[in-house]
């Protein structure tokens, strides 16, 4: 049974963060084997989109900070710009309940 291919959510010249740490599987023959060679948070931009043909899904060659250019699944990145939304909408949240913690609060005026 063939695995139907998963389509790019992504596409070449967008912004992304890394999700996790991303290590050296061999790709780096120069740098030791399971070095952190990116680490979360990191932003870098896609360079091209390619095909894993035994997972059958997208791989994004993604160019960090000082040139280095890693191979990414769709697990592993995610765009900057959703980043900053996510984070937006959490701290939107966040001053939603302090303003009803700060409502609770007895009204001292005019005492």
């Amino acid at each position: 049974m063939m695995i139907e291919p998963r389509e790019p959510q992504y596409q070449w010249g967008q912004q992304v963060v890394a999700l996790v740490d991303l290590v050296n599987d061999g790709s780096y023959p120069d740098r030791p084997a399971d070095e952190v060679l990116v680490e979360t948070g990191s932003e870098g931009e896609i360079v091209q989109v390619g095909r894993h043909e035994e997972l059958n899904q997208p791989v994004y060659m993604v160019e960090f900070e000082g040139g280095l250019v890693i191979g990414c699944l769709e697990e592993e990145i995610l765009l900057c710009m959703e980043l900053d939304q996510m984070l937006a909408d959490a701290r939107a949240q966040s001053a939603g309940q302090m303003s009803l913690l700060g409502d609770t609060s007895p009204n001292t005026a005019g005492a």
